[in-house]
């Protein structure tokens, strides 16, 4: 019966070895779901260097994708655009909470900014956030409960109104409240945004991030749409993580290491400002520079106190976003 065993056991490593290392081939990128041409460049390339190795990709709102991998979406890596969706996954056991030290710039390889897209001639001349309050104008973006990209705008705006009020939180309220009236519809992601804009032609303005805005008016047409950059806006970063609950599952660790490794080379770097987001390796950025109007940014830790702290105030539950949008 011991011999059985034994034998029974080899043959079970026998088994699980081949299968463990077509596992360490292969990866599973979640990622933010207006970024699926980036991606798609980014693994076209990354998989021409690294013949026999593949990448697929999940898209979705980056909260949802969040919520996606805590009931068992098995991904490898996380490409979010917002630091919370990543503490979530260090809270549910998946993500090590040293993460944003495992990589250059807080785990963030490149970063962005709330932006406008305005239709050619920009007929309802928009400027500024301040415009956004008008009557006259129609404002697309996401619904900031579930996606990162609109919660990127929510604060946005809101850092603008901070200031442009000096600190009376009622008229901070009260304008993000009137830029809420001016959204005729309320989509649950970045894609679906655009598409409402894009396609189905509602809006004046659809704010999303810098580079979603170039890469429209590079696939729809530059004659049909015009960058507004506001005068303030708030840094966007898209964090990465290795989901260490699953690559230790998968055998998968090195090949998600050197993945997201492959982001900050100056190769990744390059397919990164070719879609329209800012970087942070040197040379890379001189080459680009002429690409990217300066632009005032502040950060949440400046303006809020921290993720932590604007999840508390602005995001949990009953918190100040449910009080404003709760009222749609």
């Amino acid at each position: 019966m011991k011999r059985i065993l034994i034998l029974g056991a080899a043959l079970a490593g026998l088994l699980a070895g081949p299968a463990q290392a077509q596992d360490a081939d292969k990866l599973l990128n979640a990622s933010y779901d207006i970024a699926r041409e980036l991606f798609a460049d980014v693994n076209e390339a990354f998989v021409a260097k690294h013949p026999g190795k593949t990448v697929d990709q999940s898209h979705g709102g980056s909260s949802r994708q969040a919520r996606a991998i805590l009931e068992g979406l098995e991904a490898d890596v996380v490409t979010f655009n917002q630091v919370t969706d990543i503490d979530a996954l260090v809270k549910g056991g998946f993500v090590s909470d040293d993460w944003q030290s495992a990589f250059p710039n807080r785990a963030s390889p490149f970063y962005s900014l709330p932006a406008f897209l305005v239709r050619a001639g920009n007929p309802k001349n928009v400027r500024d956030w301040d415009d956004l309050v008008r009557d006259d104008v129609k404002i697309v973006f996401p619904n900031p409960k579930t996606s990162g990209n609109a919660r990127y705008t929510y604060l946005a705006a809101t850092a603008y109104a901070r200031e442009a009020f000096g600190g009376d939180e009622r008229k901070v309220i009260a304008f993000i409240d009137k830029i809420f009236d001016n959204v005729p519809v309320f989509d649950t992601g970045g894609r679906a945004a655009t598409t409402t804009f894009v396609e189905r032609e509602i809006g004046d303005v659809l704010i999303t991030f810098e580079a979603e805005t170039r890469s429209i008016a590079r696939e729809f047409g530059e004659d049909r749409f015009e960058i507004v950059v506001p005068s303030v806006s708030l840094l966007a970063e898209f964090p990465v993580a290795i989901v260490d609950k699953v690559v230790d599952k998968r055998g998968s660790r090195d090949l998600a290491r050197t993945y997201l490794d492959f982001l900050y080379t100056p190769e990744g770097q390059t397919i990164a400002a070719e879609r329209g987001h800012r970087i942070n390796e040197p040379s890379v950025a001189e080459k680009f520079k002429d690409r990217f109007p300066q632009v005032r940014l502040v950060t949440v830790e400046d303006v809020f106190g921290g993720w932590e702290k604007v999840h508390e105030e602005h995001f949990a539950s009953g918190a100040l976003l449910d009080r404003i949008y709760g009222e749609r």
